[in-house]
């Protein structure tokens, strides 16, 4: 099975030397080569652009579309036998100390 495990963090606002936690990413990556399927990091919130639609016209607005505490930073995606499997792995992802990751499993359509 496929799961997305999603990484939101704050945009530079831990007290995390960036040395570091691209060490403690590097690590990871490592031990987890087996079961990431690809994954990225996502560049800062504010180049972000939203899109809406509405009565057929499209919306733009610059950054998110909501104001939080946390941004997407970046993803992994795991290829395991469960979610249990899946949810092991996404607590060794090293943003997890500082936000959140979310597990959510891929959806397949026949």
């Amino acid at each position: 099975m496929q799961f997305l495990a999603l990484i939101y963090a704050g945009e530079g606002k831990d007290d995390v030397d960036m040395e570091t936690l691209i060490s403690q990413y590097e690590s990871f990556e490592e031990e987890a080569k087996n079961v990431v399927l690809g994954s990225n990091a996502l560049e800062a919130v504010s180049t972000a652009t939203s899109v809406r639609v509405r009565d057929g016209k499209s919306h733009l607005t610059d950054g998110p579309f909501a104001e939080t505490k946390e941004q997407l930073g970046g993803y992994y995606l795991f290829d395991c036998k469960d979610l249990g499997e899946a949810l092991l792995w996404a607590a060794k992802i090293p943003s997890a100390r500082y936000g959140t990751v979310e597990v959510r499993p891929v959806m397949l359509f026949d």
